[in-house]
């Protein structure tokens, strides 16, 4: 058994988050706990809402709510969305938390005693309209590597590239659209990540399993132009953990916070904390704590692309620089861009299916299906909602659906609502057992090496062995001339119903319970001798014929939900 920590990176406070951003981190984080915990394997799965910064200042705002109070309120939302998606953590934190508040208080104080950190004085955009200095994400304007008209002051969305302020091609005020901006003087302090090059550079190169879509962003982070930048980690906002040593003001720094990609990683730590805390297990420190038990920890990071250099190089930094017994993270999986309909999903400017509509509309399984098996891996992957209609009405109603409705009503019908008992198998069995170990194996192979969409087809494949077998045999055709053949053939399928189940669990899980419910059995056991699986359930064990797993999307669903999601979300 191995022991397994999983984090997503954590959704933003501002809003109810869309079907890009589930795709990017959280369902497939998802997926691969589900999957270990099938395998029998010792998981953590970690996540939490992200709360501090300008974004959760600026909803808050347009929301007429202080911002603790709709922090509070959108946590509760986005969890109980999380339910609804069936997301399997372990825990779902706020950054917002007085664990987290500890922790990065700590390991600031931790890096300057170590020399890796130091106040800068500088100049920073000031809004003489809106009366206060503008930190990076109250600030749009053109990005001036790439154009994108609506980049933010910290980074552009369109091309991933980090910004200052300053960079920006007329920046303007997020609060008022100000764009008479000045420079004024103020003092923040930096983490000296150009200290650590080196040394990151040195452990991003010992990764040689990871992505390529990881290690070139991070490097790319790491040799461009002047090569990495020391970044500052404080802001001058009013939400935030304080600039603080110990609970007393950090000198020069009264009224200032940390940074929210500062603190934010430091969420997962301060994360396991909260769920030790509230009693959900014990000793969070043999997670996270090399010298505490973690060293045979395997810890696996679920991104988008923009969050790569955060937690290839910002995060790393961190806890590398405090020089304590932390754990680094072991494999980062990253993915591209879900796009919608022609141009990008959007939760800042409302575009695209949002998660509470996709629940709203159709079960969380047609849409888990989906995202994962179009998961953005290689490139950015586009949602369209003719492809969308034709991989349910395919995959799940036909193959699998349709399987599992042929297999129980015939049964029924011919030998009652109890396995039969008669026949053994042959050659064509014997061929389906040997075809269905060679394709969960392979199926094994890439969910352990995290391979979303390989996955999801290898899936389908075993479904697919299931009705190619079912549609050569023909027990209602065996069943006229040989009733004890057509017995040992409806066994098995009703067999491979309940190996369905288990397998596809990670993906579909109200449909695998479903399914597991009708053949009246538990999941437990992974299929590792596939010719046992297929002798679980002995003859007369009862089973009922379930509901319709899943019902095919008609085109008139489908051209109303596509005018319904033409336009911008209110």
């Amino acid at each position: 058994m191995a022991r397994h920590l999983i984090t997503s990176a954590i959704p933003y406070i501002n809003g109810i988050k869309h079907l890009g951003n589930l795709v990017g981190s959280q369902l497939p984080a998802d997926l691969f706990a589900r999957y270990c915990r099938a395998r029998g394997h010792e998981v953590l799965f970690l996540c939490a809402t992200d709360e501090h910064g300008t974004p959760a200042e600026l909803a808050a705002a347009r929301a007429g709510k202080p911002v603790a109070e709709y922090c509070a309120e959108m946590h509760g939302v986005q969890a109980e969305i999380a339910r609804g998606f069936r997301l399997s953590f372990d825990h779902f934190g706020r950054s917002s938390s007085p664990q987290n508040h500890r922790l990065t208080q700590h390991f600031a104080r931790r890096l300057h005693e170590q020399g890796l950190i130091r106040e800068v004085s500088e100049t920073q955009m000031y809004s003489p309209t809106d009366g206060r200095f503008l930190p990076d994400r109250y600030i749009e304007g053109t990005c001036p590597n790439c154009g994108f008209e609506s980049a933010r002051g910290d980074q552009c969305d369109n091309c991933t590239k980090q910004l200052d302020p300053v960079d920006l091609v007329n920046p303007r005020s997020v609060i008022s659209g100000a764009t008479d901006l000045e420079m004024r003087e103020t003092r923040h302090l930096y983490l000296c990540q150009s200290q650590m090059k080196d040394e990151l550079e040195a452990w991003i190169d010992s990764k040689t399993d990871w992505p390529l879509l990881t290690t070139s962003i991070a490097k790319k982070w790491l040799n461009d132009g002047d090569g990495l930048q020391d970044r500052g980690i404080t802001r001058d906002l009013d939400w935030g953990i304080p600039v603080q040593f110990d609970g007393a003001p950090w000198q020069g720094m009264e009224g200032k916070v940390f940074y929210v990609w500062f603190d934010a990683p430091i969420e997962y730590i301060a994360c396991a904390q909260e769920w030790a805390e509230a009693g959900k297990g014990a000793d969070w420190e043999r997670w996270w704590r090399t010298d505490k038990g973690a060293s045979d920890v395997r810890y696996t990071q679920f991104m988008g692309k923009d969050n790569v250099p955060f937690h290839t190089l910002g995060f790393p930094a961190t806890i590398l620089g405090a020089r304590e017994h932390w754990k680094l993270v072991d494999y980062i999986k990253s993915f591209n861009y879900l796009n919608y309909d022609g141009g990008q999903f959007s939760t800042s400017r409302g575009r695209g299916v949002f998660m509470d509509d996709a629940l709203e509309i159709l079960p969380a399984d047609y849409w888990r299906w989906w995202l994962l098996s179009h998961a953005p891996e290689s490139s950015d992957s586009e949602f369209t909602w003719e492809n969308f209609q034709a991989s349910v009405n395919k995959d799940l109603a036909d193959v699998l659906g349709n399987f599992v409705s042929r297999v129980t009503k015939f049964c029924r019908a011919k030998f009652g609502a109890a396995v039969p008992e008669g026949g053994s198998h042959g050659a064509a069995e014997e061929a389906l057992i040997a075809a269905l170990g060679a394709r969960i194996r392979a199926y094994e192979g890439h969910m352990e090496a995290m391979e979303v969409r390989k996955s999801a087809a290898e899936l389908r494949a075993i479904w697919v062995l299931g009705n190619e077998y079912l549609q050569e045999a023909a027990p209602w055709s065996t069943f006229k001339t040989d009733p004890a053949r057509a017995a040992m053939q409806i066994r098995l399928a009703l067999n491979l119903i309940r190996l369905y189940a288990v397998l596809s669990s990670p993906f579909i899980p109200d449909a695998a319970s479903a399914m597991l419910g009708a053949m009246r059995t538990q999941g437990d056991g992974w299929p590792e001798d596939v010719a046992a699986a297929l002798e679980v359930l002995k003859p007369g064990h009862a089973f009922d014929v379930p509901e319709v797993l899943f019902s095919k999307i008609t085109d008139e669903a489908r051209e109303d939900w596509q005018a319904r999601f033409a336009g911008v979300r209110g």
